[in-house]
């Protein structure tokens, strides 16, 4: 069922001309029939080059936001309108406002993972392949970052010469991979490197042979020399891991490490939003945003890709 489920996007697909984008956390299975799997710097460039004018993202609401901001004469739909990224919602306009008062010299560095609304009153935006590099090359010393706390102290340690303001905002899931867990599982898999995504606690970070967004944890197990490895992020991952690297072992830190937003999107909803594709059941699926928030939360959107060039 799964194999002719799939078979019948790729017509529908080809039929509607529709380009399907998924994250790694999503279900492997609904990996497999996308034309462009990655993390949400990958996806953020690729929404920009795809010749589609209709595009399926597989993915939580942010994601959707973004590839609408980027490409605002096309037409973005989720697969689940209900998928969602609490973190995005973590930080308000008000707070924002409030640092702007204190601060001067002041960039607002907003993490990709976050609300148009809250681009829209952001310097730049980030993604944790390009964080680092992109905030190196702000002009601006003080640096408030949101809404990732964790993220924002893992570029603060690599940036010494900025000032870090820090808000409180998390990923419940990366948060939950405790320090405890990770010993438990270097007990369990002495001979296995760690390898975390930035969003996990400080603590988790200092016991990591290797930190680094999700297409860079892929990228440095496929070219490591070492055959087992502990992976401090969303599962999700697992199945581009086993893809790429079908000799090697991958460990999970505990139960925890699953995003049930991610995992709303499935095969069954990509073909569904497909096959309604052009009818009003359709309209909730759709991206929508003001022409005020296109216009202002575009910007820190597209200083982005030319800062982390």
């Amino acid at each position: 069922m799964e194999k002719e489920r799939a078979a019948q996007i790729k017509e529908l697909q080809k039929e509607k001309d529709v380009v399907i984008l998924a994250h790694y956390y999503v279900d492997g299975e609904v990996q497999e029939i996308a034309d462009y799997v990655g993390d949400s710097f990958y996806l953020s460039k690729i929404a920009t080059s795809v010749p589609q004018q209709t595009i399926l993202f597989a993915g939580v609401s942010f994601m959707g936001e973004s590839a609408k901001l980027l490409n605002p004469g096309k037409t973005v739909l989720m697969a689940d309108e209900c998928a969602d990224c609490p973190m995005a919602h973590m930080v308000t306009k008000e707070q924002i406002a409030e640092v702007r008062g204190e601060y001067d010299d002041l960039s607002v560095v907003c993490y990709v993972n976050s609300t148009a609304e809250i681009k829209s009153v952001s310097d730049v935006c980030v993604t944790s392949s390009n964080a680092v590099k992109v905030v190196s090359n702000i002009p601006e010393k003080n640096i408030f970052f949101v809404p990732d706390n964790n993220l924002g102290r893992y570029v603060a340690a690599k940036l010494p010469e900025k000032n870090f303001i820090f808000h409180d905002g998390f990923c419940h899931v990366h948060k939950s991979i405790e320090a405890a867990n990770v010993k438990a599982a270097k007990e369990l898999h002495p001979d296995a490197l760690v390898l975390t995504h930035p969003e996990c606690t400080e603590d988790v970070v200092a016991m990591s042979d290797f930190v680094g967004s999700t297409s860079e944890i892929i990228d440095f197990a496929t070219a490591s020399d070492c055959t087992k490895f502990i992976i401090c992020t969303e599962m999700g991952v697992f199945f581009e891991l086993q893809q790429k690297n079908p000799q090697k072992k991958f460990y999970s830190v505990g139960h925890r490490q699953f995003c049930p937003n991610m995992k709303r999107v499935t095969l069954e909803k990509v073909y569904d939003v497909l096959a309604g594709l052009g009818t009003e059941d359709m309209e909730d699926k759709r991206i929508e945003l003001s022409d005020e928030i296109m216009q202002r939360a575009a910007t820190p959107l597209w200083r982005m890709l030319e800062l982390a060039k």
